[in-house]
């Protein structure tokens, strides 16, 4: 349903708040061809009532001939300021930058996050951001789960359909995505609200068993029939099942890249307002399936670049897997019991 004018400029607001915006700070807004007009209209019209220097940074799409998807998480090649040294220049002279494209795990977003500019990546649908906007509450409890990740020296997940993962922990740090960039050189993604570190390099071992129901992104496809990952040395090297193994295995061969077959994040989702089931009430161009990612008690798992967090791996394959019905342990002790979060 069509959300109005009126309420996105009441989330932006609300956003820009909890991201300490003060009059006469400079925002600049990237946008490109996939940018939802009524997020940009709305976000120019907060950004100048709560007294911002603003500025809209428009920049050409790429990698469309390279990738299989229009999902901006499909392909993770170059991105419009590859080589863009102009554009790079505007944006680091920036205190908040709202992504309305997406920069995420690009070379360039790192090095303007060290310049002390925020970086807000905004890209679902109006509708899906003002249901999510964020709250202090959010960020509260992703902290308080990240302090935990901190702590442990291991993750397992068990489930009853089959997951046996370890993963050791330590050489990565924890990441704390609940919505908004209160602190200088943060990057974060409105909507969001979980919590993940990376395993070890070459550490996670066991098996994932992505169950019916589980779901595959950027396929944006619940699970129709198992599929059933072996994990050795940090890499899944067998991907056994029916025909949704077979079109993950070769949607990933697309890539040439072994890389892409590490395994990347992982963590909980901790948002209560998202929701399982919302990824089949959209068109799969729609959305990206934050709903997805961050809907409470799943364990969030992905393939792919660890580069997010300080680590060597870039490659252009990156596919989240949220699961239902997971035990997650931390040294043993139980952050989530079969998709119910233990921190009430």
């Amino acid at each position: 349903m069509a959300i109005s004018d009126y309420e996105m400029i009441a989330a932006w607001k609300q956003v820009l708040t909890l991201s300490k915006l003060q009059p006469g700070q400079t925002v600049t807004i990237l946008t490109s061809a996939a940018t939802h007009p009524q997020t940009l209209s709305t976000a120019l019209i907060a950004t100048q009532a709560m007294g911002a220097v603003v500025n809209r940074l428009d920049l050409l799409p790429v990698n469309g001939e390279k990738a299989l998807s229009r999902d901006s998480l499909a392909y993770l090649g170059t991105t419009p300021l590859t080589g863009n040294h102009a554009a790079i220049a505007a944006l680091k002279a920036s205190d908040l930058v709202l992504d309305l494209m997406t920069l995420l795990f690009s070379p360039e977003q790192h090095d303007i996050l060290k310049t002390g500019t925020k970086i807000l990546l905004a890209v679902e649908p109006p509708e899906v951001l003002a249901r999510l906007v964020p709250t202090e509450a959010d960020r509260t409890r992703v902290r308080a789960a990240a302090k935990r990740i901190e702590k442990a020296r291991q993750m397992s997940v068990r489930s009853k359909s089959g997951t046996d993962l370890v993963c050791p922990l330590g050489e990565f740090p924890a990441i704390s995505e609940y919505g908004f960039v209160d602190e200088p050189g943060r990057w974060d993604h409105w909507p969001s609200g979980f919590v993940l570190t990376f395993p070890n390099e070459g550490a996670a071992r066991g098996q994932i068993v992505i169950d019916r129901g589980d779901i595959l992104l950027p396929q944006k496809k619940y699970v129709s029939d198992p599929i059933t990952l072996t994990v050795e040395n940090g890499y899944a090297t067998h991907i056994e099942g029916g025909v949704d193994a077979a079109l993950l295995r070769d949607y990933m061969a697309s890539f040439n890249d072994p890389e892409g077959y590490a395994i990347s994040h992982i963590g909980w989702g901790l948002q209560p307002r998202a929701r399982w089931s919302t990824l089949g009430l959209y068109d799969r161009e729609a959305t990206i399936g934050m709903d997805a990612r961050a809907f409470e008690g799943n364990f969030l798992f992905s393939l792919g670049p660890n580069n997010e967090a300080g680590g060597s791996r870039t490659t252009t394959c990156h596919i989240d897997i949220p699961l239902r019905h997971c035990d997650v342990m931390l040294d043993g002790e139980p952050v989530v019991l079969n998709g119910a979060v233990m921190d009430r």
